[in-house]
Formats: structure tokens, sequence, C-alpha cells
């Protein structure tokens, strides 16, 4: 008998993150109809945390958390935020990189927020006293396993794009990385020495069955809502763990005819994703290829600025996030882009809190902000008008509280 599919904590998992250009007929709102929408029953309240962390992250934060009360406001949705240190701002102040309280708080919440962590004032620290240990441990913590990382090529930054515009044209993919096992968690790990007294580290890639057939079935479950293709990313023709990966993948594959499963080696996909990256729809894979290949990936949109995240798990709250760094050589310099982390935002939106109407005026207040020519550094081009953090947050408020879009 077939194994009980797994209930990802997904509030709108039948439609999954897929940011596209705002079509002309798309009908006109206004704030007259919507807050008279919101005057029939009362606001729906829910609880934030926010981790701002290190480097840009109290910045592109501090500027999601308006636009998240806007979109909320005019739907009828109303926040708490409650903001707890983490990273290195909880190591200078605490003396660790996750207090308890913080996790504590995170656990309590309907949705997590985080910003970015870690810089080079902690890059020295034992692995222990690490910022981006606390990372990890907010995964383990709240058993987030399912982290969905999509990248597509929006129509107005297709010139940013470092690949060709035929090739980056038209792009739209989601990276399903398994988040809390792998070689990042597996054991034993250590330093020690070998036979020969020669000083080592090591660490395991370890998966056992449960593991592999959660994210397999999450990442089937995303593939038949968007293009019905799922392609398998390992390093089967090397690693014992990745053969038990393909072997485990393959075995479900019969439970989603309707999806068309595929196998690459972790190598191979990594120049496909420069080669061609149309012929991706979901790609699923191990935590460490995970990591790797959906950085390469967000280049491909034109900058790692732009891309969001959302952690999962089968309950509890899921933590968005944007996929860049802290970037600490442009901290407190307004020189962040805050998009990836608005768009984290409507990702917290949709899949956290079911949220979809608010989720959907984000991304297309983002999209109307672009179409209006704003962009920071890492998105600029000539044309264009060059903006910071704070007027590119200005900018998206703009065109969340007009409701309407700008028409492409």
């Amino acid at each position: 008998m077939a194994a009980p599919s797994i209930q990802l904590n997904v509030r709108s998992i039948k439609a999954p993150f897929n940011l596209k250009p705002v079509p002309k007929q798309y009908p006109k709102l206004t704030r007259i109809s919507c807050a008279a929408a919101a005057a029939t029953k009362p606001p729906t309240r829910y609880s934030i945390t926010l981790l701002p962390g290190d480097g840009i992250g109290p910045e592109i934060v501090s500027v999601t958390k308006e636009v998240l009360n806007l979109a909320g406001s005019l739907e009828g949705v109303e926040f708490n935020f409650q903001e707890m240190p983490m990273g290195g701002a909880a190591l200078d102040l605490t003396g660790v990189p996750l207090p308890e309280e913080t996790l504590s708080a995170a656990r309590k919440a309907d949705a997590v927020l985080l910003g970015a962590i870690g810089g080079y004032k902690w890059d020295k620290n034992e692995k222990q006293l690490k910022p981006e240990t606390g990372l990890l441990q907010l995964r383990e913590g709240l058993k987030v396993f399912a982290n969905l990382r999509p990248a597509t090529v929006l129509p107005q930054l297709v010139d940013s794009s470092t690949l060709k515009k035929e090739v980056a044209e038209g792009v739209d993919l989601m990276v399903v990385r398994e988040l809390t096992g792998g070689i990042y968690f597996g054991k034993p790990r250590g330093f020690g020495t070998n036979e020969k007294g020669e000083e080592i580290g090591f660490n395991t890639e370890v998966y056992a069955a449960h593991e592999i057939d959660r994210i397999a079935r999450v990442a089937f479950e995303i593939a038949r809502k968007r293009g019905g293709k799922l392609c398998s990313v390992d390093k089967a023709n090397v690693l014992e763990a990745s053969m038990f990966w393909r072997k485990r993948v393959t075995a479900l594959a019969s439970e989603y005819p309707d999806v068309e499963l595929s196998h690459m080696y972790v190598d191979n996909a990594a120049m496909q994703l420069v080669r061609y990256p149309k012929q991706f729809d979901t790609i699923v894979t191990n935590n460490i290829f995970g990591d790797i290949l959906s950085d390469e990936a967000s280049m491909i949109t034109g900058s790692i600025g732009m891309l969001p995240s959302a952690s999962l798990g089968e309950s509890g709250p899921g933590v968005f996030e944007p996929i860049h760094g802290s970037a600490p050589d442009i901290a407190g310099q307004d020189k962040a882009n805050p998009l990836a982390t608005i768009l984290s935002a409507a990702m917290l939106l949709k899949y956290g809190l079911g949220e979809s109407d608010a989720a959907k005026r984000i991304e297309d207040a983002v999209l109307d902000t672009l179409n209006r020519g704003f962009r920071t550094g890492d998105i600029y081009s000539a044309g264009n008008k060059l903006v910071g953090c704070k007027e590119m947050g200005e900018e998206v408020l703009k065109s969340v509280d007009s409701a309407v879009p700008a028409a492409i």
C-alpha cells in the first residue's frame, strides 16, 4: 500500500509562487471597495516574528515590514510583529547565535520573516559561535525541511541577466531543496587525525528514507501544479547517499503519473542551468546541492537580490527569507535591494498564511515598481532611475496603495 501523502504546511499549495506579468485586462480595484469589504468583517490577525539579523538585514526587513502592513490593511489583515535577535546581532547581545527566547518566539508565531545573517566580524569564531550556526539551529528547531526557491526572469529585468537574452528570457523554475538533512547535519562530523597522524576535518552526507520521501512528495506536488516536469538532481554515479536518493525518488514516481520525472547529475545540472535553463520546471535536490544550484539560478534572473524563498514543514510556522547574504560591505549605506525580502513577504502571505489576495498585491506592486523604472544598483541599467533601499520600498508602497499596476 502506498505511504500516506506528506501534508506540507502550505495553505495555498494549489497555487505555487509563479510571478508573472500582470495582463492588460487586469480589472481595476479601488481602495473604496477594499475598505468596504474589510468593514463587513473583523480583520484577521497574525503574529509574525521578525529576525532582521546582520548587515543589510535590518534595512530590508524594516522596508518589508511596512509593505506587509499596508498590503495586509488593504485586505483586512493585521499583524502583530515581534522583533528578536539572531545571528551576529544575537552573538553580540547574548553570546549565542540563536537565543532560546528567539527560537521560542519563532515557534509561537504564525510565520517568521528573516533578513540576513553573518559578517566578517564573526568569521573567525568557533563553529558553534558563528551566525550561520544559528540559522541551521532555527531550521532544525522549527522542523522546516522543504525550501522553495523560485527563479523567474521578469521581462523588466531580462537585460540584467548575465546570460544572453534569448537564453534567459522566459525562465521560470522552482528549486525544491531538502533543508534539514544531508551533509550540513550528518554525523559523525568534526576534526581528528588519520592513520598517518595528519590532521583532518570530516562531514557525513547521510539521508534516511523518510527524509527523501517527504521532500520528494513536496516536489512532485509542486511540479504537478506547475509545468508537470520534475528533475531530481544527485551524484548517483559516485555517492552512495545519492544512489539511495535516486532509488527513493524513482520509487515514488508511480504515484504521480502526471509528472514527468528525470534525473541529472549535479555537475551536469550546474552546466545546464547556464546553457539552457528553460528546460527546467521544478528541481528537487539535497541540502548542499540545493544551496549551490539555487544561488546559481538566481544569477539567471539578473541579481541574487531579487530571489525570495520559503522554508516549510509539516506543521508550525514557516521561515521566509531572501536567498542573498548580509552584504556587510554595503550595510547601512542605503544601497541594498529589498525586493527579494518583499517577495519573501508575499510568499509568507501565500504559503504561510493562505492570504493570497494580499500576496498578489505585493507581487503586482513589485512588477509595477519595476515597470516604472526604479532600480537599485544591483539591477540598474541605463535609462532607469537609480534608487536606494528606502526609496525602493517607498515606491513599492505607492504601488501597493494604488492597487492597480501599470499595464505592461
